[in-house]
């Protein structure tokens, strides 16, 4: 008679356990998810509330600083002193955080808030994947990974609905509409609790370990001044004393960082012998590649559809559904693939494919485009990040050792984040550098044509004051000789009130300048596909970390793939970019006495 597999033969947790565990960790992720898109699009109405508005920048600059910098200590604190207390604490502070953010009373306490909401967020996002890691093996995993990487899709659309929606309601139940914006994170939190405290039971993981304190603070001085410059930097003048003086600080973080890695070995933060696994670097690199390229596409497509194709923030965040769709469909197949066959390494190859097609085609789009093209550009977007967000992080988390799992899992999330900071900035500051000069060719254009000659000289259009100002601008040929009549290129709100052949050149030119990031986008993605292919493919663990770790495997030999300490003779084995050939799971892996699967 066949022998079962590890898993089936001792589980550590049964199905019932698995899905309510797994359920929980939905919510509070879904959470930390949404928080980020929702603020984004009332973030103008809350700072007209509170008297703030010239300091709504710090608002998310909080969050995102907090956020980025625990992910990686919680993965490290989490290795030493186990996934549930930690995770307790990274929900607790998420839900006091909202509590107080709904209500702040003015944006200096906003901001604060968000700190503490921030430092909660990170804990959600990177140890929900983290304990996930725990309590499956890496084929069981793949089925309920999808759902964790679904959730980010789902939030980028129900983001603008929702935050349009509270934003837009002077009261509910007496409060002002954007304070449920915070509000409505507390009920669910509590939710997610209950269910984490009555049903996540793991055995107690408490290690003598030295935290690695100078890493945490070297990296908090690289990342906060790198955060600041980065959100800042368009405001303040990239060449400005502030942005100079901030960027040698960080520098002097980073350096001082990698000096105090070293140092520890392996009690530090992103401990230096991880990064020699060759699945590790090369899966990290990744990530930060396509969050650059990823959050900065993201961060055009919204503007699209609201300044080229004029939509409501609600009207645009329903038209991102095709990119949701996306990116459900392509984590359940890959899900169902990796489940079945054990073969991952395709879909990140497929993926960041998928991504340069889908960044080169919407690169084409202009103002006049239907939604249909968009459509057809969003969910090919969705697909290619479907197939490399879920199956990179099972790469690294069946690569690294079972003591490894926290600190390897938060640093694929990490280096996303930081990619993806440093893309948003970057791909914003492209876009509105070239903004001016694609509006000014498309004013040239325009002025040869009769109708908008007509337009200029109508006294009805003349008229109204911020027709007037645009007509200034085509007599002038500047754009600061109108902004005292309230056109400026901040606040495009302005052409709502212009007439339709007037505001044509300006959506015209809002629609090249952001095609043209999306083309670099593509472009850069074209690197990540380069290192898709070199990700090494070993073979699928059939434990789940806890129960290699309870099994007495934690000390697992490189193989002939190099599955466990870092080994690159997977490489030496000849893994092909495209080979799909079975190959035997390793006998340290495999228990004693059992059968290979």
């Amino acid at each position: 008679m066949t022998q079962a597999s590890p898993t089936e033969a001792s589980p550590l947790l049964h199905r019932r356990q698995i899905n309510l565990i797994v359920g929980g960790l939905v919510v509070g992720m879904f959470m930390a998810a949404l928080d980020q898109m929702i603020v984004a699009t009332a973030i103008r109405t809350i700072g007209d509330d509170l008297n703030g508005l010239t300091l709504q920048a710090w608002v998310t600059t909080a969050y995102l600083i907090a956020a980025t910098i625990s992910t990686p200590l919680y993965g490290k604190l989490s290795d030493i002193f186990g996934r549930k207390p930690l995770y307790i604490v990274s929900i607790s502070l998420f839900v006091v955080g909202s509590l107080l953010c709904g209500t702040a009373q003015d944006m200096y306490q906003l901001a604060a808030y968000r700190g503490l909401q921030g430092l909660g967020a990170g804990g959600l996002m990177a140890l929900a994947l983290i304990i996930v890691g725990d309590i499956l093996s890496p084929r069981e995993r793949t089925k309920y990974q999808a759902a964790f990487f679904g959730v980010w899709g789902v939030a980028s659309v129900l983001g603008p609905v929702l935050g349009g929606f509270f934003a837009g309601a002077d009261q509910i139940l007496g409060f002002a509409g954007w304070r449920w914006i915070f509000l409505m994170n507390v009920p669910l939190g509590i939710l997610a609790m209950v269910v984490i405290l009555r049903v996540l039971h793991l055995p107690v993981t408490h290690k003598r370990a030295r935290i690695d304190w100078w890493g945490v603070v070297c990296l908090v001085v690289a990342l906060v001044p790198m955060l600041i410059v980065l959100e800042q930097g368009r405001t303040w003048g990239w060449t400005s004393g502030g942005v100079i003086a901030l960027s040698i600080l960080s520098v002097t973080g980073v350096l001082g960082f990698l000096a105090a890695e070293r140092a520890a070995g392996d009690d530090a933060l992103l401990p230096p012998r991880m990064f020699r696994n060759r699945t590790v670097s090369i899966s990290t690199g990744l990530n930060f590649v396509v969050g650059f390229a990823m959050f900065g596409a993201m961060a055009g497509l919204p503007l699209y559809l609201q300044i080229a194709k004029d939509m409501s923030p609600t009207r645009a965040g329903l038209a991102m559904l095709p990119f949701t769709l996306g990116i459900l469909l392509m984590a359940s197949v890959s899900a169902r693939v990796i489940h079945q066959t054990g073969r991952y390494k395709m879909f990140p190859v497929i993926g960041t494919s998928l991504l340069v097609v889908a960044s080169l085609f919407l690169s084409t789009l202009t103002a006049e485009s239907s939604l249909w093209t968009l459509s057809m550009g969003a969910i090919l977007f969705g697909l290619g990040l479907g197939g490399v967000m879920q199956p990179n992080m099972l790469a690294v988390q069946n690569a690294v050792e079972p003591r490894d799992m926290g600190v390897g899992s938060a640093s694929v999330m990490f280096f996303r984040q930081i990619g993806g900071s440093i893309g948003t900035a970057v791909f914003l500051t492209l876009m509105f550098s070239n903004v001016p000069g694609d509006i000014g060719r498309q004013f040239e254009a325009a002025a040869q044509t009769p109708e908008f000659q007509a337009t200029i000289q109508d006294p009805e259009v003349i008229a109204n004051p911020t027709n007037a100002a645009v007509i200034e601008i085509v007599q002038s040929g500047s754009l600061d000789a109108a902004e005292g009549a309230g056109v400026s290129l901040d606040d495009t709100s302005f052409l709502r009130e212009l007439d339709p052949i007037l505001a044509a050149p300006f959506r015209e030119g809002f629609a090249d300048a952001i095609t043209s990031v999306m083309f670099i986008s593509g472009l850069i993605v074209i690197f990540a596909l380069v290192l898709a292919l070199f990700v090494p493919q070993l073979p699928l663990r059939e434990k789940s970390g806890l129960e290699t770790m309870r099994d007495g495997d934690h000390e697992l030999k490189a193989g002939p793939a190099g599955a466990a300490v870092g080994s690159d003779s997977a490489a030496d084995a000849g893994v092909d970019a495209f080979d799909t050939a079975p190959q035997p799971a390793e006998p340290a892996e495999q228990g004693a006495g059992k059968p290979a699967p």
